[in-house]
């Protein structure tokens, strides 16, 4: 394939020619010349990694937006979440999955970390395959072609110090012998990593056994996310959430802390030096009104993600990640940097470079070895330009085409199986309500 303009590690490049080989990219040249019979396009970027989702919550998205009695917070939206999910069955969960699979294959997401928690039957028993939840959102990956990096969750407790779960998180739950068995079944489905819930919902000695089931395998935990998580982890060990994870586990490359919201400036430093990946969900973090990550002058690797899948865009989430920062020190493009001067380039730039770390990617970006995973922009203009544009100023995505392990997937701006998807989505919606 030929394209104008391709976004590559070092900055943008002319006339590119890009390769696949056995499902990976083979071959990108620069200032090539195109062959009578290749098929030109104007803008590519590599495809972004989504490094955490919660597909089934889709299902919900725009049904939480109404008041209650008192304030609303994470916590009483977590309430309705807990209701809705009591009541999917797998065949729900998996068309909610596809249509939120296609919506992120359509805003340019081309692989996805499935922080994946809704486990048991509704009576909280396990099913006879205990893995029945995870294998439908594997199907729903196959189905639509997106990379998947499945993320089993272990869930074991309502609170900090090992507090027993409520009858609400029943789904969720396993004990450590359910969990190695449910993973083993993971890997069979697709390349899994490890993900406890959160600090709150592991011991220590549980979260140690987790980190030895992982080995160099991807490991994601919730961290930080609520300003009541860091109250109540200071109360029960006298440490906030992320300094007591520094100080008690090895975290490293391997790693990717979710949201990390209200993290110190010596936690922020404490984490970039770790290695790990910082996983920012900036739509989801400002619908639920946790607060704002620090990302100004942040050294660490972070990546992007769509969380609870209220709206899926890429462009969408480097603007409020962007609009974000200015709200919170009054300047304007604070994550540009001396490298990119664009705004929107600096920010896909890091997004892509951290979401291929958190997902165990080989390979960031538009580079050999690295999975053929791509996405075409329908503007001609400057490339700085156009990206700029695409997140800042299109009120509809600029995404042309898609391809994913170099198979085509997304077609001027529409997936092939997105009415059927849509469909599939709404009776079950309707069911559900």
């Amino acid at each position: 394939m030929f394209f104008q303009h391709a976004l590559l590690p070092d900055g943008w490049a002319e006339n590119v020619r890009i390769a696949v080989a056995d499902d990976v990219i083979s071959e990108v040249t620069p200032d090539a010349a195109p062959s009578p019979d290749e098929a030109r396009h104007g803008i590519a970027l590599p495809g972004m990694p989504n490094l955490h989702s919660h597909a089934f919550q889709r299902a919900f998205a725009g049904l939480t937006e109404q008041r209650g009695e008192g304030t609303d917070s994470f916590w009483s939206w977590r309430d309705l979440m807990y209701r809705f999910a009591l009541q999917m069955t797998p065949d729900d969960v998996e068309a909610v999955a596809a249509l939120a699979f296609t919506e992120m294959l359509e805003g340019g997401f081309t692989s996805v970390a499935e922080f994946h928690y809704l486990h048991h039957a509704p009576d909280g028993r396990a099913y006879q395959n205990i893995a029945e939840m995870a294998s439908r959102i594997a199907a729903a990956a196959a189905a639509t072609g997106i990379d998947l990096l499945l993320l089993p969750v272990f869930y074991a407790h309502a609170g900090f110090g090992g507090t027993p779960p409520s009858e609400s998180q029943r789904r969720f739950i396993n004990n450590l012998d359910q969990y190695e068995n449910l993973l083993e079944k993971c890997r069979a489905l697709s390349p899994t990593g490890v993900a406890p819930h959160s600090l709150r919902a592991v011991t220590p000695d549980e979260l140690a056994a987790l980190i030895g089931l992982a080995g160099s395998a991807p490991f994601h935990i919730h961290i930080a996310e609520q300003t009541q998580e860091v109250t109540d982890c200071i109360a029960w060990s006298g440490a906030a959430p992320i300094e007591w994870l520094l100080a008690h586990a090895d975290v490293n490359e391997h790693w990717c802390l979710v949201h990390a919201t209200h993290a110190s400036g010596a936690e922020r430093t404490g984490m970039a030096a770790s290695g790990a990946a910082v996983g920012l969900c900036p739509i989801t973090e400002a619908n639920l009104g946790d607060g704002i990550f620090r990302a100004r002058n942040f050294p660490g690797a972070f990546g992007i993600g769509s969380d609870s899948n209220v709206l899926i865009s890429v462009a969408e989430e480097l603007r409020q990640l962007e609009y974000s920062q200015r709200l919170l020190v009054r300047q304007r493009n604070v994550l540009a940097d001396a490298k990119n001067r664009s705004t929107a380039t600096a920010l896909y730039q890091r997004a892509v470079a951290g979401g291929a770390q958190a997902l165990g990617q080989p390979g960031a970006g538009l580079v050999v070895g690295a999975p053929a995973n791509f996405v075409s922009l329908t503007a001609d203009a400057d490339p700085d330009i156009a990206l700029s544009r695409a997140v800042f100023a299109s009120r509809a995505p600029s995404v042309d085409c898609v391809w994913v392990r170099g198979r085509q997937v997304v077609v001027q701006g529409r997936h092939a199986g997105a009415e059927s998807a849509r469909r599939r989505f709404d009776q079950v919606v309707a069911k559900l309500l």
